[in-house]
């Protein structure tokens, strides 16, 4: 998964923590990989539906176990596939959560720019929103990423893939006055010295710690929605879509492997449309 495929760290965890699930089911029957049969991987997944695991997780876990028993076949372990005739849960198309523009400066203001972390979130808030980051993407981005003589970053998605996403003058301005005024103060921990967005010890920021600072601005500015930083990058691929980009450019900017999946988004913008009839078509008043 990881040399061969490219897969990131997050995503190799998830996929052998599945397999490990299949392995303490396997132990709990005397199984094993040589002898699990079909029939024993339909009561494993059986029991994963009544823990109420969702359809997209079990989705996840039964992909994983076929990728599990296509390895050990490749490497001559297996003869026979017992995962070949499993069945992926239907699953329905889930809407992602996206903020309005307003709700997004609403956000962005309850920032306290009285302190030097004030700073560091707003620059945060802008590059996920104004760039459609990753998490991932955010607490790893490094100096030598960023052009903005060009107008644009380097980034470093899923599979170690890279992308060009232009950077507004926003993004800059807010980058520009966290490093200048805030960040070259900082005692910095070694090995940490090229990452953009550091914590108060000086250390690259970690996911939770995204996670919290958006958590805390969402419940400052009293926005209901349940709102992640991955709500952002939703937000910066339908605002845009909105604004008539192209779908393409968009999948582009998303590093998007497959256009199916930027696709989500055309939905987003044909619901957009529908309220914008409902409201201001005169028929509908």
């Amino acid at each position: 998964m990881k040399i061969e495929k490219g897969l990131a760290e997050n995503s190799v965890k998830a996929y052998t923590d599945d397999v490990l699930k299949l392995k303490d089911f396997s132990e709990a029957r005397n199984s094993t990989p040589e002898t699990i049969t079909h029939e024993s991987l339909q009561q494993f997944i059986h029991e994963l539906y009544e823990l109420g695991l969702s359809a997209r997780s079990q989705a996840r876990i039964i992909s994983g176990i076929k990728q599990f028993f296509t390895f050990l076949i490749l490497d001559d372990e297996i003869e026979n596939d017992p995962s070949k005739l499993l069945e992926l849960p239907r699953i329905g198309r889930k809407l992602p959560e996206v903020l309005t523009i307003e709700e997004i400066d609403s956000i962005i203001e309850t920032i306290d720019l009285s302190t030097n972390e004030g700073h560091r979130n707003k620059a945060i808030i802008e590059t996920l929103y104004s760039c459609g980051l990753r998490v991932s993407e955010l607490v790893n981005l490094r100096f030598e990423e960023l052009f903005f003589n060009e107008k644009f970053i380097r980034i470093i998605g899923k599979g170690n893939k890279q992308r060009l996403v232009p950077v507004s003058p926003s993004v800059e301005k807010e980058i520009g006055i966290y490093v200048n005024n805030f960040r070259c103060h900082k005692a910095i921990k070694p090995g940490n010295e090229s990452f953009v967005f550091l914590n108060r010890r000086g250390a690259k920021l970690t996911r939770v710690m995204i996670f919290t600072i958006v958590k805390q601005l969402v419940e400052k500015a009293q926005i209901k929605k349940n709102v992640s930083p991955h709500t952002f990058r939703h937000s910066f691929a339908t605002h845009l879509l909105e604004g008539g980009a192209n779908l393409r450019a968009i999948q582009e900017m998303l590093g998007h492997e497959s256009i199916t999946t930027t696709e989500i988004y055309t939905h987003l913008d044909q619901q957009f449309i529908q309220e914008a009839i409902i409201s201001f078509h005169p028929r509908n008043i």
